[in-house]
């Protein structure tokens, strides 16, 4: 049984570091949680619904993950859950997840966009709004910060916040944080301060994600 799980954690370690570096976008099956990590920074990098994530590896709310522990990133086949009655096993699906609505939206900071959704310099993930050092960040939905921190790179100092089960919002190049993860913010509160994005120019990155997948935010922005 010990040889059994050190392999397993030695072939997520082995997923992990092809997934890193030039090969970001790469899609791995498994995640070893390393030291600072939470759920959302782990379903984030991946691209996945941090909801989705929690029950795939039976985590409950995602708060009890630590250093070492091996998360799976795709949905597993079935469970087997053996009954006392019979000792035989059944396939338990997953309880699905209903979508909720998108709460209303407003602008993160004012500014143009320069670098439009999908687009270069950046992530295309999300898009690059312009600004001045130290301009005001806010929140563009009211929602809980699930993320605060500089662990993923590409964002330099990052905010996620969670608005309902299907959206979140993200808010990366930022100077100054100030909010910290689990703290709830109402819709135009000021969470950091613009700092440098790509070409070393203040900026903004700001993304939705609905159930984990980027979109253009433009879709749900109001008009300028």
């Amino acid at each position: 049984m010990r040889a059994r799980i050190v392999a397993g954690v030695l072939a997520a370690l082995l997923l992990v570091a092809c997934g890193s570096g030039s090969n970001w976008q790469a899609k791995p099956e498994q995640h070893v949680v390393r030291k600072g990590e939470t759920l959302f920074s782990i379903a984030w990098r991946y691209g996945k619904d941090p909801a989705d994530v929690a029950r795939w590896n039976r985590l409950g709310d995602g708060s009890l993950i630590y250093p070492g522990q091996v998360i799976r990133l795709t949905p597993p086949p079935g469970t087997s859950r053996r009954t006392a009655s019979s000792g035989s096993s059944s396939r338990q699906p997953l309880p699905s997840i209903p979508a909720q609505p998108p709460p209303a939206w407003a602008w993160p900071t004012r500014g143009r966009i320069v670098v439009e959704y999908g687009g270069k310099p950046g992530s295309g993930s999300g898009v690059l709004i312009d600004g001045r050092a130290g301009q005001a960040i806010v929140a563009a939905a009211s929602g809980r910060v699930m993320y605060a921190g500089g662990g993923l790179i590409g964002y330099g100092q990052l905010i996620i916040l969670k608005h309902n089960d299907t959206y979140l919002s993200a808010y990366g190049h930022n100077a100054k944080l100030l909010v910290k993860e689990g703290q709830s913010v109402r819709k135009g509160q000021q969470i950091a301060t613009m700092g440098e994005g790509p070409e070393r120019k203040p900026r903004l990155h700001f993304e939705i994600r609905r159930n984990g997948e980027p979109v253009n935010p433009r879709r749900y922005l109001p008009a300028s």
